[in-house]
């Protein structure tokens, strides 16, 4: 190995080379000033070592980051809170959904439809301009997790069976358009290409580019309170479970902080993050 590249450990355990460059973008998009963001680099060059884990670098980062502007650590963190909106993948459909409404979609999760063979629960249904959408959302714990061609064979065959049934009511409001697929991973080649083929629409982290979920829930401001640097991991988990999933609604619902518990001391630390997140956009 050349003595000026650093290889980090993936999660497979292969080794791969690190880019600063990578990390740089990452800081940047946080909204963290170039000044900050090359003090964070500089910081964490001396920590690097052949076989550093990516999430160490992380986590290094985020620590960094969050004691010069919490708010850009948020925005940094944005991946890993989705993860952590997990096990179950209900959060992450309320997301989605919550992003639909927002491009002027009328939504519905958690939906059960019948096909022309059987029935099927779809996790989300979007309705506009008298076209309705079935949505997919392939929610996993595990970051590396691909989502191969097997998933949009397998979701198209269920759009197919139940736009059948749905396009030949007599009394229909609207025509059943199109499947989606959404995960909080990615697409594999072949699956982007199966998609585009079966006339597929598919909506990842970083795809399609630049419309990714990242990008829409930065420009809509969707942030999950998992962000949010002032709740710990058992205060976001307590929140999911009592129905918030968005910072947004937390604002709406504040007095939920006082049903669980929360100190008023807390509570003004938590709402004031919040308030200073939802007001960048």
């Amino acid at each position: 190995m050349p003595n000026n590249i650093i290889y980090i450990k993936k999660n497979s355990g292969e080794l791969e080379p690190f880019y600063f460059q990578k990390l740089r973008d990452s800081l940047l998009k946080s909204g963290a000033s170039l000044q900050t963001v090359n003090k964070v680099l500089k910081s964490i060059k001396p920590k690097l070592y052949n076989g550093i884990t990516a999430r160490e670098i992380y986590r290094n980062a985020f620590s960094l980051l969050k004691g010069y502007n919490k708010l850009h650590a948020s925005k940094f963190s944005l991946k890993k809170a989705i993860f952590d909106l997990g096990p179950t993948g209900y959060p992450f459909e309320r997301l989605v959904g919550a992003l639909l409404k927002q491009k002027g979609f009328k939504t519905r999760v958690g939906v059960i439809l019948s096909g022309k063979c059987i029935t099927h629960e779809i996790d989300v249904l979007a309705e506009k301009n008298n076209y309705t959408y079935a949505i997919e959302c392939k929610f996993h714990l595990k970051p590396n997790y691909t989502n191969n061609v097997k998933i949009p064979l397998y979701i198209n065959s269920r759009f197919l069976d139940i736009q059948k049934q749905w396009n030949k009511k007599d009394k229909k409001t609207s025509i059943l358009k199109q499947g989606w697929i959404v995960t909080n991973t990615r697409f594999t080649e072949d699956a982007i290409n199966y998609a585009k083929c079966a006339g597929l629409i598919l909506l990842s982290w970083d795809y399609p580019k630049n419309n990714g979920i990242k990008d829409n829930v930065d420009k809509y401001g969707l942030y999950p309170v998992t962000v949010l640097t002032s709740l710990t991991k058992r205060e976001k988990k307590l929140l999911i479970e009592n129905d918030i999933i968005l910072t947004k609604e937390l604002l709406k619902s504040s007095t939920v902080l006082n049903k669980l518990g929360f100190s008023d001391s807390k509570i003004r630390k938590i709402l004031l993050e919040t308030q200073n997140l939802c007001s960048l956009n």
